[in-house]
């Protein structure tokens, strides 16, 4: 058979890798989320889940939308920085709601208080999209009056890709903290792991805006530092360092 005879197989082919690609970009970053939902679900303990991981994504994928205006880059990564705001919403949801449950006699806490030392540690669900809805018409707002500044674009899409590699840092931190991952679910750091380490080879391959690749590279490194925090806390497990207790942030991160 000539070469040119298989052209009619390797064609779709080609474009069921591209759209299987894309589906996996769009829908696979929250694909690590959903043991992690169900886990806190069954057990109604939202101990091991640190909820600043909400807000390093839903910051860093509203900065991603916002950077889309100004430098149009693949609509996969614009769908999955939606998607993953949407699930990030509702694991704040669940985690809100099981914490409150579980605290007793403890004062109520709101965005509206504007005090520091509870940020991003409310009683409400509400509170956190009122949160999320500031930031993003101020940051909206000031795109829109600097998108015609490409530094001010590129600096904003660096932001954007920078912060969401740091989504594994509160997670590294809280783990060293208790000096434990009890209550974290491996399976979402296995899975963090893959889908960054596929997320950062599709960037190169696709040649997307610089941004992507480096910070792409440096989320798959914290998440090995994780997995060696798994490692090490279970071979070798350590008394937990005693922390000053905040009053209401015992289950902080």
């Amino acid at each position: 058979m000539e070469p040119g005879g298989l052209e009619w197989l390797l064609v779709p082919m080609r474009q069921l890798v591209s759209w299987g690609s894309a589906g996996a970009m769009v829908f696979g970053g929250v694909v690590p989320y959903i043991p992690q939902y169900r886990d806190i679900r069954r057990t109604q303990n939202a101990e091991g889940f640190s909820t600043y991981v909400c807000l390093v994504l839903l910051v860093a994928n509203i900065l991603r939308i916002l950077f889309w205006f100004g430098r149009r880059f693949e609509s996969p990564l614009l769908w999955q920085s939606i998607i993953m705001i949407i699930t990030m919403l509702l694991m704040l949801k669940l985690c809100t709601e099981i914490r409150v449950s579980n605290e007793l006699n403890v004062k109520r806490r709101s965005f509206a208080d504007f005090d520091l030392n509870y940020f991003w540690h409310w009683s409400k669900f509400t509170d956190y999209v009122q949160c999320v809805l500031t930031f993003t018409g101020v940051t909206g707002y000031i795109t829109y009056l600097w998108l015609d500044s490409s530094l001010f674009v590129e600096t904003l899409g660096f932001l954007a890709v920078f912060t969401e590699a740091m989504l594994g840092v509160p997670q590294l931190y809280r783990n060293y903290q208790n000096r434990s991952t009890e209550g974290m679910s491996i399976k979402m750091v296995l899975m963090w792991t893959s889908g960054d380490t596929f997320k950062t080879v599709y960037f190169i391959l696709n040649q997307a805006p610089f941004q992507f690749s480096i910070c792409g590279l440096l989320q798959v490194f914290v998440d090995i530092a994780i997995l060696l925090q798994v490692y090490l806390y279970s071979h070798y497990p350590q008394k937990p360092v005693s922390h000053a207790a905040h009053p209401a942030s015992t289950k902080a991160l």
